[in-house]
């Protein structure tokens, strides 16, 4: 099943058109592990600067369609590109937050945040510089000389968000990274996502099995399914409330009904 859309302009328009967000396409693609397919045929289109979450029911191939994108699996069939190039492996374009806060244990937050641009060997007062200003924006100012395993859930998710994204990637590709958070950590940390995003107009692809925050995040919402992608819900008045959005609601629940056999 495919689901392209009527226009990437139509999502982008009016919410924060991206001057650095890329175009991500899925064309057709199969993507699984070994000889094991996970997800098949699938066409999916991320307009530049759009935040588009994937939602579906656990097994169905969400973590999976990111991990093709970041270039962590080989693609079975057919291709996905960011803007035109196709993907082959990981790159400098995109970031990735996962679940789990893979921060580096040795490393405390400064180094941690740091760490992309020490790749990109920039000059190290220009690091410093760009680490003091996240460390502000997440939060996190009086722990920059904490290691991680001296930090809250919260915080090591702010510092995750902070190395993700210092270094100004077209795409990131988020998998339910809040979902192990307390609600009120959960909720601050929606909003920091969306506040940078306002500033960046960054393209995201934010995986999640909440609907709620779906809505709270998205432009739009695509569902899976054990065949792709069941349907693709575009977002009315997205991080607002209202009757519009309560219909929305129950569009993408209706969606994610089990599929028959």
């Amino acid at each position: 099943m495919s689901a392209t859309l009527s226009g990437p302009a139509d999502v982008a328009d009016g919410r924060g058109a991206a001057e650095r967000g890329s175009h991500v396409r899925f064309e057709r693609v199969h993507l699984g592990y070994g000889r094991r397919t996970v997800l098949a045929d699938v066409d999916l289109e991320a307009a530049p600067g759009e935040i588009l979450v994937v939602v579906g029911p656990s097994g169905c191939g969400k973590s999976t369609l990111l991990r093709g994108i970041a270039g962590l699996l080989p693609i079975g069939r057919g291709r996905i590109t960011v803007d035109g190039s196709p993907v082959t492996r990981p790159g400098a374009d995109r970031a990735m937050v996962f679940q789990e806060d893979a921060l580096l244990p040795w490393l405390d937050v400064r180094r941690n945040i740091e760490f992309p641009l020490t790749v990109k060997r920039l000059a190290r007062s220009d690091r410093e510089a760009l680490a003091r200003r996240w460390i502000e924006r997440v939060g996190l100012a009086g722990f920059e000389a904490h290691l991680p395993r001296q930090l809250s859930g919260g915080m090591r998710q702010r510092v995750q968000l902070a190395r993700a994204l210092i270094g100004s990637p077209p795409t990131v590709l988020m998998d339910e990274p809040f979902g192990a958070l307390d609600p009120t950590t959960r909720a601050a940390m929606r909003r920091l996502l969306v506040a940078v995003w306002q500033e960046s107009a960054q393209t995201v692809l934010f995986v999640t099995h909440d609907v709620d925050e779906a809505l709270a995040l998205g432009d739009r919402v695509a569902v899976l399914g054990r065949h792709g992608v069941r349907e693709l819900v575009l977002v009315p008045s997205p991080r607002t409330e209202g009757v519009a959005r309560e219909q929305t609601r129950e569009r993408i629940l209706n969606a994610l009904e089990p599929e028959k056999p």
